[in-house]
């Protein structure tokens, strides 16, 4: 018992002075891998992603991995597909698994793929119109992410992950003297994510803590840049705890996160999501700071016979964008 609340005092301290360093560093105007930025779970992003202290599925590998340590299935995997702005596509998938009833933890894997479509290859030439087509490149990014979470105490729970992140901008002919030269913009570089939660055991308020994306410098040729990296603190709470409610079981969880990014200003992200008899959701968020996507809505499926007998649940969210074409995402859990 002493070694688990010593191991507790030590992760704690470490975590505060890993946050220390991260609001001590200058912002930076620029930052690269920007896929990582985006997220493709369709509950999530229906409550403005606002989730880093809401516990309990494989997605929690893109929130706050400690979230996996209150897994309540031996496995769980979640698959979402992005149909995001200029036709790019994002996919994701998370898997969870708890051997021996979550004795040794929580193992997860995680995966995020980026197709940016084809696009028309040029090169500056001399005539009328400055350049001529070369071929259709096909750009595209991919991170690989193996991570853990553990249950300290019945409130407490860490978790991190370690993912190889890579991408691929396609090939570009430059002059190089009287000849041209043909390069692959390609790098890639590892970086690390982890996380607390913490239940308060005031009716269901849970705190969450969160950075991602902390890596050393990636380079494309000579010019470096930093991974986006973000820290977030969260708190959630049904409202129905304080609410006397007769009827059929309901619930209203309230999120909300507090974000450092590295890039741009602060952000507080606001959650909703009603939920009645486990089995339908409706959910909405809100993300300040953001002109064009600052609202977006989602549904949720989990009833019916989906979850008692098949394992499924089926989420969707629809982000509507001022300039841009509005995001629909979509999103199956399996869990056994």
């Amino acid at each position: 018992m002493k070694y688990k609340k010593y191991t507790l005092y030590l992760f704690i301290i470490l975590l505060l002075l890993t946050v220390s360093q991260i609001y001590c560093q200058e912002k930076l105007a620029q930052t690269g891998f920007q896929f990582l930025n985006v997220s493709s779970d369709a509950r999530a992003c229906g409550m403005g992603e606002a989730m880093t202290s809401i516990p309990g599925y494989s997605g929690a590998l893109f929130f706050n991995p400690a979230g996996m340590a209150e897994l309540p299935n031996n496995l769980h995997a979640t698959f979402s597909l992005n149909s995001w702005i200029a036709d790019i596509k994002h996919t994701t998938f998370g898997l969870a698994y708890k051997p021996a009833k979550g004795q040794y933890g929580v193992f997860g894997l995680s995966v995020q793929s980026v197709d940016y479509g084809d696009l028309q290859g040029t090169i500056v030439w001399n005539n009328y119109d400055g350049y001529i087509d070369t071929e259709i490149l096909k750009p595209s990014a991919l991170s690989l992410g193996i991570g853990y979470a553990k249950s300290l105490s019945s409130k407490f729970a860490v978790g991190g992950q370690i993912k190889f992140n890579y991408q691929n901008l396609s090939k570009s002919i430059v002059p190089n003297g009287d000849e041209l030269e043909t390069k692959r913009n390609v790098t890639d570089g590892i970086s690390y994510d982890f996380g607390t939660l913490y239940k308060t055991g005031i009716k269901s308020i849970a705190f969450g803590m969160f950075v991602r994306n902390y890596s050393t410098e990636v380079k494309f040729e000579e010019e470096g840049f930093q991974l986006p990296l973000l820290f977030s603190i969260g708190i959630s709470a049904d409202a129905f705890d304080w609410i006397e409610l007769s009827g059929p079981k309901q619930e209203l969880l309230v999120a909300v996160d507090f974000t450092h990014p590295r890039a741009h200003p602060e952000q507080i992200k606001i959650g909703l999501e009603y939920t009645i008899l486990e089995a339908f959701s409706l959910r909405g968020g809100y993300v300040s700071g953001n002109s064009q996507d600052d609202l977006s809505f989602g549904v949720g499926f989990s009833g019916f016979g989906l979850s008692k007998y098949l394992g499924l649940e089926i989420d969707y969210s629809y982000t509507p964008f001022e300039w841009f074409d509005n995001v629909q995402r979509f999103t199956i859990r399996y869990s056994l």
